[in-house]
């Protein structure tokens, strides 16, 4: 687990209710236009796509949140209250304008977490409008426009292990498909991890510059905490009232020479073991959203996305939310986890992970983004990325295991998977 989380205290939330209505947030149009990466640095925050999202530094307020059972429900509630607390004056009124927290939630629910709300956010739109919001006291002096960060000193050597052996984990793979074939479970996702030690401080905004050059540009792109990543997968957006979930399931590799990953692509697209993943997939964001929701569809036939040296069956899910619209942070404590990274069903898949996958996944496969007061906001699945502490970074993949994988084909996936984030973490 990353020395950046630790157990929430009820007194906390009653402390940060108190510190929010202390509080205003100032958003005004940007004067020039600014790399969110490089606002970012290497202890800020970020969740962007394709040069547009928003981007964050400093602490005006850090939130820790519940844990056990329903604590995504409880933990949309007093975020919610936290933010409606700020003050806010407001000259652009897009979504991401005011106080915004930015979280990094855990997979499991006992696991710690918090969000913060940055002193300093910059914010760019699809369409190019572009602001900066400062949250602090009232009577605080303005904070400038940001300036990307000083250099820092490189690694020259690393280790890199895995904290289980390929066979041990392949082992763990069959007894999953013996648990399926007795019928019990549709499907379960297993991960492993990787460890790298280096011999300096690992720099989170090189590696996030390096994971984002390395992504396809529909790459959502994150860093809150330490987590960094660039995820393929949407796991939740609400923009005013409509809704969107872009889930993917089911894997085939990517080479870069067009033939061979058009047939590789048809392969999938072709493949009943795939399509069947898939679809347990689509049917619980469907079934799951609904009743959020006036109106809600799928596409009618997944498509395929690439993401790096590998490619997915995906399809995009959208919604008109019922009046009351709402928030992003309910519909994560709905959504998570999908069987894209857990399983279905989901509690009976959930421990079969805590029985065969032997580790802590912290807050790989949890959720990743941001809200804002009114409840907008961008969630992505957290994959593809790495958790810094320091020097060390772990690096985790999975890959969803149903009645008829073979253990040799779904460790291959997960070097696959693996690869370009250990590529950007360990550089000669």
């Amino acid at each position: 687990m990353s020395s950046f989380a630790r157990p929430a205290d009820p007194h906390d939330r009653g402390s940060a209710l108190d510190g929010a209505r202390g509080l205003v947030a100032r958003t005004v149009r940007a004067r020039h236009d600014l790399d969110l990466l490089a606002v970012a640095g290497s202890a800020g925050v970020v969740f962007a796509r394709g040069g547009h999202g928003l981007a964050g530094r400093g602490e005006a307020l850090r939130l820790h949140l519940p844990t056990g059972p329903g604590r995504l429900v409880r933990a949309a509630d007093e975020v919610a209250a936290v933010l409606a607390a700020i003050e806010r004056h407001d000259e652009v009124a897009l979504p991401g304008c005011g106080p915004v927290a930015f979280a990094s939630l855990p997979f499991a629910d006992a696991a710690p977490a918090s969000v913060v709300v940055p002193a300093l956010v910059v914010g760019r739109a699809d369409d190019g409008t572009r602001w900066v919001t400062t949250v602090g006291p009232a009577d605080a002096p303005p904070v400038a426009e940001p300036a990307a960060g000083a250099a820092t000193s490189a690694p020259t050597s690393y280790s890199v292990t895995t904290t289980r052996t390929p066979s041990a984990w392949c082992g763990a793979v069959a007894e999953a498909v013996a648990e399926l074939r007795a019928g019990s479970l549709a499907k379960v996702v297993l991960a492993r991890e990787v460890v790298v030690e280096a011999d300096a401080l690992l720099d989170a905004a090189t590696i996030l510059r390096r994971l984002a050059d390395a992504a396809p540009p529909t790459s959502l792109v994150y860093a809150v905490d330490g987590l960094l990543g660039a995820s393929p997968e949407l796991l939740v957006s609400r923009m005013g009232d409509i809704v969107r979930s872009h889930p993917m399931a089911g894997t085939t590799g990517r080479t870069g020479d067009p033939s061979t990953d058009a047939h590789l692509a048809a392969t999938l697209l072709a493949s009943a073991k795939d399509r069947a993943e898939h679809q347990i997939t689509i049917d619980m964001v469907l079934d799951t959203v609904l009743p959020f929701c006036s109106y809600v569809d799928s596409e009618p036939e997944p498509s395929i996305v690439a993401a790096g040296n590998v490619q997915h069956l995906a399809s995009l899910v959208e919604g008109r939310l019922s009046s009351p619209a709402a928030s992003v942070l309910a519909l994560v404590a709905a959504l998570h986890p999908t069987p894209a990274v857990c399983g279905w069903p989901r509690q009976l898949a959930s421990l079969l992970i805590d029985r065969l996958e032997e580790l802590d996944r912290g807050r790989y496969a949890g959720a990743v983004g941001w809200v804002d007061a009114q409840g907008n906001g961008y969630f992505a699945v957290a994959i593809r990325g790495v958790e810094l502490d320091g020097r060390r970074a772990r690096v985790l993949a999975g890959t969803g295991i149903m009645a008829d994988s073979e253990p040799g084909a779904e460790l291959d996936e997960t070097r696959a998977k693996l690869q370009p984030v250990l590529s950007a973490v360990v550089r000669p």
